[in-house]
This record gives structure tokens, C-alpha cells and sequence, in this order.
């Protein structure tokens, strides 16, 4: 299998915390890798740290070849990483289109601004509404481009946060919690939302909380515990393994479908 990330002996570490302390991690060419453990086990600072904004204590990242421990937050997003967050971060004032036209010019040479511009040349403005069009419409989002971002549900809030993420024809994508503050029908639509992104990218990493939805959608689950990994493999392997169960549970019970970290 081809290899899109590769993480060796990674640290971070906080005034003497270890949040990510020496993880080896691989995320493949075509597979959803689940990413799980509870609160405090450096999920999140895992990928804070792959993206940029942590930098490294130790270790090496490397996206398709390219060493990125040492890049800013912008140089990786441009080398074809994107990534969501587990608060929903939107530009609340401007429409769902604008969302995405602007999301899709962070990863461009011009300036942010030129894609909101009156003086936009209505060639390139047409071109810029029609490819933000097509991940507004893949995210099932159509009907509402002309509406405010604030004015949006919160299971619609997700989606457009993930059509953003997408704007930018990443080659990675890396969804930090998606499921949170879901009911159950808003996260059975999230699990058909991202197998429609799937083949837009190269390989996707989720961290979640929500097993039902890490078991519907992760090929492989990494298990992490105190910022180390303690499993790694298939989901049904790693979640009946005895350090899994303890990590969860505090006992020996499997971690069951919806179990919460």
C-alpha cells in the first residue's frame, strides 16, 4: 500500500505534559483511518500537530514524501492537507457560497479577498461560483447557497464545513470530531456525507468519539491512551483489545457501538 502520511516517533510536549509522546502512525492511500481513545489521549493534538498548528518537540511527519514537521500552518495546507474542527468554525456573516468560495481561495496565490471582489472579472467569478457549486451541491447544500452561514442547522453547518475542507481539492483530509453535538439522524447523514467526499481525496483520518460511526466508516482504527498508541488494526481487532477496553472502561468490557470518550 502507498503510503499519503507517515508520523515516526512523534512527541509534543506541554511545559512537561506528553500529549503525543513517540507515536508511529501510517494513513494509507484509499482507506478512512478511525482514530479513538478518550479525553485527553492527544487525539486532537495529534492533529494539531500533523497540520501545523502545534510544532513537533520531536519526531518526523511526512505527506506523500515531503518531510512537513518544520512547515507553517499555510505551507502545509497548500501541500493538499485539510482538516476540520470539533468547534464549527464558519464565517457566520456570509452566505454558504461565499463559505466555500473563500475557503477555496485560501489555497491559491491570489489574494483571499479577490474572491469576493465586485471588480472580479465575471469570467473568473462565474468559474469561481461553479466549482464552489460543486461541493456545496455534493454536500447536498444547493438549496441553501444563497443563505447565510448562521441561519443553517447544525447538521448543515457540519456539511459545509466538510464542502469548505473539500474546496480546496485536498489530498488528505483529517475530521476532527464531526459526529459531536449530533443526534442520531444528523450522524447517519454524516456517515453517507463522508463516504460522498471519499473519493474526492486520497485518504481521510476521523477522530470520533461515536463508535457506531467509526465502526459504519473506518477501515483501520488507531487506538491512542496518555498520547501513545496502544492498537492498531482492523476495527473489530482493536475494539475487543484488553488495553482498549481498560482505556475506555476501566475494565475488560468490549467497547460497544456509541460508546463516548
Amino acid at each position: 500500500m502507498t503510503s499519503v502520511l507517515e508520523v515516526r516517533s512523534l512527541r509534543k510536549i506541554f511545559g512537561g505534559v506528553k500529549a503525543i509522546d513517540g507515536i508511529d502512525l501510517d494513513l494509507f492511500e484509499g482507506e478512512i483511518l478511525g482514530i479513538i481513545g478518550p479525553n485527553g489521549a492527544g487525539k486532537t493534538a495529534l492533529i494539531n500537530t500533523i497540520t501545523g498548528f502545534y510544532r513537533a518537540t520531536e519526531g518526523s511527519i511526512r505527506f506523500r514524501g515531503v518531510d512537513i514537521t518544520a512547515l507553517a500552518l499555510h505551507q502545509i495546507g497548500r501541500l493538499g492537507i485539510a482538516r476540520t474542527f470539533q468547534n464549527i468554525r464558519l464565517f457566520r456573516r456570509m452566505t454558504v457560497l461565499e463559505n466555500v468560495m473563500v475557503a477555496n481561495k485560501t489555497f491559491s496565490v491570489a489574494p483571499l479577498r479577490s474572491v469576493l471582489s465586485a471588480w472580479l472579472p465575471s469570467g473568473r467569478r462565474r468559474a469561481a461560483v461553479d466549482e464552489a457549486m460543486e461541493f456545496i451541491t455534493l454536500m447536498g447544500l444547493a438549496a441553501k447557497a444563497d443563505h447565510r452561514a448562521d441561519s443553517l442547522a447544525y447538521g448543515e453547518a457540519r456539511r459545509l464545513e466538510i464542502a469548505r475542507a473539500l474546496a480546496g481539492r485536498p489530498q488528505m483530509l483529517l475530521l476532527d470530531e464531526p459526529a459531536a453535538g449530533m443526534n442520531e439522524t444528523e450522524t447517519a447523514q454524516l456517515v453517507e456525507d463522508i463516504r460522498t467526499a471519499r473519493p474526492r481525496v486520497k485518504a481521510i483520518a476521523l477522530i470520533e468519539h461515536d463508535m457506531s460511526l467509526i465502526r459504519a466508516l473506518s477501515d483501520r482504527i488507531v487506538a491512542l491512551d496518555y498520547g501513545r498508541k496502544i492498537a492498531d488494526g482492523v476495527p473489530e481487532s482493536v475494539l475487543s483489545h484488553p488495553d482498549v477496553r481498560r482505556a475506555y472502561l476501566g475494565d475488560d468490557e468490549p467497547a460497544t457501538a456509541g460508546a463516548a470518550a
